[in-house]
């Protein structure tokens, strides 16, 4: 019987960094949705808190179910649950079910359009794991998958079309590109011994430079939706800050300190967050 540790290690629960970067961007589209309707729903934020956590642990199970035998033979992931033995595939499939029940049954408390949005970026959720296999750039699918908690979000404030979400959306796929591109320099060598695919092994010595290009266009998308709905002068200190940011992360790049320079992404999100928080609530 595996230890609950075990299940906690397989959801990742215990390294909630992922969480944090699949609910910044579901909050701000949720954000951007209480802008455009000019009033805030709470219930909805508790429903997006929890989807990010459920969502999140089913990729990671559903990803090790899927990558367990590649796992093995790289240095960063061969301890992982299923990888290791902890875990069999039979005990892995049952959570995961769970796990997908849970979530889905957040879709009732849901309107019609947010039911059939979820329903179709969930296949998403299933296809990446193959992508790393057929796709020479994976990082695009996990973008348009992560990205999408943001339209699924906002679709819960609210049914109206917005130029601003559309301009999010492909700033938030340009960011998850560009961090999770940071993120697979550390495996690099592992995936091309084994034959995985990923943007750093695609673009070789451009891989920094594009990602922060990418980085560049999803502050450019930020300013841009800012400006689209008037945001005050304040927002102008966040946009500021946000750079000063990506100047810390870029030496982190250089240093080659990947994973630190790909987990400070989680700041960029919360001081994106305090940001809408304010222009929405104090202003």
């Amino acid at each position: 019987m595996s230890s609950l540790m075990s299940y906690i290690k397989l959801a990742r629960l215990d390294k909630p960094i992922g969480i944090y970067l699949l609910l910044w961007p579901s909050l701000l589209g949720l954000m951007l949705g209480a802008v455009n309707e000019g009033y805030v729903d709470f219930e909805n934020y508790l429903i997006v808190l929890a989807g990010a956590i459920l969502v999140r642990s089913c990729g990671c199970v559903i990803n090790d179910i899927s990558d367990y035998k590649f796992d093995k033979l790289v240095k960063r992931t061969k301890d992982r649950p299923i990888a290791s033995g902890e875990i069999g595939l039979k005990e892995a499939w049952i959570f995961f079910i769970i796990l997908a029940i849970a979530s889905l049954s957040l879709l009732f408390l849901t309107p019609p359009i947010t039911i059939k949005l979820a329903l179709f970026f969930s296949l998403l959720i299933l296809f990446y794991p193959l992508a790393k296999r057929f796709i020479r750039a994976p990082q695009i699918i996990l973008g348009i998958t992560f990205g999408s908690g943001s339209i699924i979000s906002y679709s819960l404030q609210s049914d109206s079309f917005s130029i601003s979400l559309v301009v999010l959306y492909i700033g938030l796929i340009a960011w998850i590109v560009s961090f999770d591109t940071i993120y697979a320099l550390e495996d690099i060598d592992d995936d091309i011994k084994i034959g995985i695919n990923s943007t750093p092994i695609l673009w070789g010595k451009k891989t920094i430079f594009i990602s922060n290009i990418l980085h560049c266009i999803f502050y450019l998308a930020i300013g841009l939706i800012a400006y689209i709905n008037s945001f005050s002068n304040f927002f102008i200190v966040i946009i500021c800050l946000l750079f000063v940011l990506f100047y810390h992360q870029n030496n982190l790049v250089k240093e080659e300190r990947y994973l630190e320079s790909f987990k400070f992404n989680n700041n960029v999100g919360i001081l994106l967050i305090i940001g809408f928080a304010v222009e929405i609530f104090l202003i």
